[in-house]
């Protein structure tokens, strides 16, 4: 699978660009703040109907104008797949394949796999669970169609309960029995989340260990865990026990919707004890570990955003990297880089047919 043409409309900080790439690799290249990565992202929408850096829909369109329109002409197993995403102010967002509108943005998802590696997945590492919980759901929904709906129905069976609490605690009236369905529902939904979320990690942690080994110089003791709520027992359980918590606080306490991924280094968090370049393997690690879970699971190579990637490392993580590219294990593949002489001469190192855009 590879992306064959690419047309922007009023899409940040471009008026109209057109862009034809190579089905293996792409470099764009040029000073900070010309749009880079704003291409990079106008993929990573057409793949899931958002962006990857700014999922606000309205702060997406360029400055002064009204809409935007993201436009990709992908090759997919011998077929032509026409995705457009456009968006309009005071309208709902549109994505349409082959001239067919989707009902529900959900039913894209994992139809064009792809995996970006940015700076900003320092977030995972820097940030709270919530952060962490979207990569591994990301990760599982794009080759898993029914964890993604029973994800979609426990976040929103969530938010009932959560308005039914504030809704006793403003008419100060309790009903158990009302609460209870809840729980029944959440349950059920959390129970199945659960058992993917264990399935996953099982496969996911060899495939990150082996990348880890790749990039890191050293023999390291790093480790990625899975926390959950019910690890401690059934959910409708945990939600009994804890009622009267929920009732003070007026949201639930416990659920899947807390689980958390626990990233070490020598039994310590990465967050606190690794170095930047433990942290910075660590990342693009798990990244290129989501690159093969995915392509493993959806038996399609997924495409591979690597942004900013070679400013961002030293020069041994670089080579090791490219020489994880270098294989037939990847398909297309799209760079960024300001500086365009080394960018070429790593591109050159893996023999195979590349574009260079200079922006």
């Amino acid at each position: 699978m590879f992306l064959r043409h690419l047309s922007l409309v009023n899409y940040k900080n471009f008026d109209s660009k057109t862009l034809e790439f190579d089905p293996v690799i792409n470099c764009l290249v040029g000073d900070n703040g010309v749009g880079k990565t704003n291409i990079l992202d106008a993929i990573y929408h057409l793949c899931f109907g958002k962006s990857y850096f700014n999922p606000v829909a309205t702060q997406n369109i360029k400055h002064d104008t009204e809409f935007f329109v993201v436009e990709g002409e992908f090759e997919k197993e011998g077929k032509t797949e026409k995705i457009v995403c456009s968006f309009k102010k005071g309208t709902k967002k549109i994505i349409k394949r082959n001239g067919k509108p989707y009902e529900k943005f959900s039913e894209h998802i994992g139809f064009l796999p792809l995996v970006i590696i940015s700076p900003s997945d320092r977030d995972l590492i820097l940030e709270g669970s919530e952060t962490r919980r979207k990569f591994m759901d990301g990760v599982i929904s794009q080759s898993d169609k029914s964890y993604l709906l029973n994800l979609i129905k426990y976040n929103k069976v969530l938010v009932q309960r959560n308005s039914l609490l504030k809704y006793f605690v403003a008419n100060r009236t309790f009903d158990t029995s009302t609460l209870s369905i809840y729980n029944e529902q959440l349950h059920g939904l959390g129970t199945e989340i659960h058992k993917k979320r264990k399935e996953f990690m099982a496969a996911f942690v060899p495939i990150f260990k082996e990348q880890y080994s790749h990039i890191s110089e050293k023999e390291e003791q790093i480790m990625l865990s899975y926390e959950s709520p019910l690890s401690e027992g059934p959910l409708l359980k945990l939600l009994e026990a804890n009622v009267e918590k929920d009732r003070a606080l007026q949201y639930t306490s416990v659920g899947v919707h807390k689980d958390d991924l626990d990233f070490t280094i020598a039994g310590h968090p990465i967050k606190k004890f690794g170095s930047q370049g433990q942290q910075k393997s660590f990342l693009i690690a798990l990244k290129l570990a989501q690159f093969h879970f995915i392509k493993e699971q959806a038996n399609t190579t997924p495409i591979l955003l690597l942004d900013d990637i070679f400013d961002k490392l030293d020069e041994n993580r670089v080579s090791h990297i490219v020489g994880l590219v270098k294989n037939d294990n990847f398909g297309q593949i799209f760079i960024s880089d300001t500086h365009a002489e080394r960018t070429e001469n790593v591109v050159k190192t893996i023999h195979q047919s590349y574009k260079i855009f200079t922006l």
